[in-house]
């Protein structure tokens, strides 16, 4: 494992390829989701080093850790000491990002923001290419950083591209950039459609659980509407509810306890086939506030690839265009919930499955990186662009 710390000034071994540097709020090893589908594809492409928020650790050297993920793409994780104030880390990162560039032999052809965050240690980073891939709003997070709004107007300001997640993301940022692209959640079919084989067998954290079985997969936190859970799971108590995914950001003590509701944590991407495969509905129980508002939840298509009906509160994103096609119901009240889950199991699903296979025919993430990566490959340069300005100066210099 490489360390990058202070006095380091050899290159990092690597290939001759562009490389492409990555800033995200988001572990490599979390959970598997957008960021991961799309660095994945561009390491074939590029040398892709996915930069991750720093860890803390008493008395450590600040330096960069760096492995190297099976996919081919590098994660580096800061390590700064423990104790620093907010604007000492910057500073670290700052330098952290300096050595970096060092390192790399100043070499950077795109460099690609999942947080602005990231903005305030990286602005001297000499890329020809800035993308700001905005996933989410992340300023309506619980905890979100008190400088995070005016660092995203400062990567605004310098992106030469902006992706969005979803359709109600693109509505709220169009207007702040002139080249604005929405690129909602898309799918590994081939992974979820393992869902609906008949062989796989039931993991061992439901395997002992009756039917029927009510499935989440995904991040819990402040956007599940935990309420709306719990007074589900009392109406149906013949219903088992399994929920699947890390809890962050909230208390593992909020999480409503009953018989019929069952907590599994995080499960390992490969395998959440086999748990969608031992559901009989899936469902989305988003709770609607600040931070639900611009959420295109990747799990939807996910759900709808593995075969398995679906039931959603009613996130815009999710309503349109899944809810409108009649393709995810969408249930208002814990009421209506079970009602919809009801219906779910009492439909043939031959005809829904076909209207499901229809809608996502041709999506994948392939077809969204290829679509992203054409925009790269074709949108001005920002070297170009300087070393035309500086050109045009020369010449009017000399005509002076």
């Amino acid at each position: 494992m490489l360390y990058i710390g202070d006095g380091t000034s050899r290159r990092i071994p690597g290939s001759d390829r562009d490389c492409l540097l990555c800033f995200s709020h988001l572990r490599w090893r979390f959970v598997f989701q957008r960021p991961q589908h799309l660095m994945t594809l561009a390491a074939r492409q590029y040398r892709v080093l996915y930069i991750e928020e720093p860890i803390y650790e008493p008395n450590a050297e600040a330096g960069l850790r760096a492995e190297l993920d099976t996919s081919g793409v590098e994660i580096l994780t800061p390590v700064l000491p423990l104790g620093l104030s907010e604007d000492e880390a910057v500073r670290e990162q700052a330098k952290l990002t300096r050595r970096l560039l060092g390192a790399l032999g100043g070499r950077v052809r795109v460099c690609w923001y999942y947080t602005p965050m990231a903005y305030e240690f990286s602005d001297m980073v000499v890329a020809d290419i800035r993308v700001y891939d905005c996933m989410d709003e992340l300023s309506a997070f619980k905890g979100a950083p008190r400088r995070l709004s005016d660092n995203e107007r400062r990567l605004l300001a310098a992106a030469d591209l902006v992706f969005t997640g979803g359709q109600s993301l693109f509505q709220a940022k169009r207007r702040l950039h002139p080249a604005v692209h929405a690129f909602p959640s898309s799918v590994d079919q081939r992974h979820f459609r393992k869902a609906r084989r008949t062989d796989l067998s039931d993991p061992s954290p439901q395997a002992c659980l009756e039917r029927p079985r009510v499935g989440f997969f995904g991040v819990i936190d402040e956007r599940m509407d935990l309420e709306l859970v719990e007074a589900a799971a009392r109406l149906r108590p013949d219903f088992e509810f399994v929920l699947v995914g890390p809890v962050t950001k909230i208390s593992e003590a909020s999480l409503p306890r009953l018989a019929n509701l069952h907590w599994l944590g995080r499960q390992e991407y490969r395998d959440l086939p086999d748990f969608v495969s031992g559901w009989d509905v899936a469902f989305m129980p988003f709770a609607l506030n600040r931070s639900t508002r611009f959420i295109s939840p990747t799990k939807t298509p996910e759900f709808l690839a593995a075969g398995v009906p679906v039931v959603s509160t009613p996130v815009p994103d999710v309503v349109r265009p899944y809810g409108e096609l009649g393709l995810v119901r969408i249930a208002h009240s814990p009421e209506s919930l079970v009602t919809a889950v009801e219906a779910c199991l009492n439909e043939p699903r031959q005809a829904w499955l076909r209207k499901v296979d229809d809608f996502l025919a041709g999506m994948s993430w392939e077809k969204t990186w290829a679509q992203m990566h054409k925009l790269v490959l074709s949108a001005p340069s920002a070297l170009e662009e300087d070393r035309s300005s500086a050109i045009a100066a020369s010449g009017r210099a000399g005509h002076a």
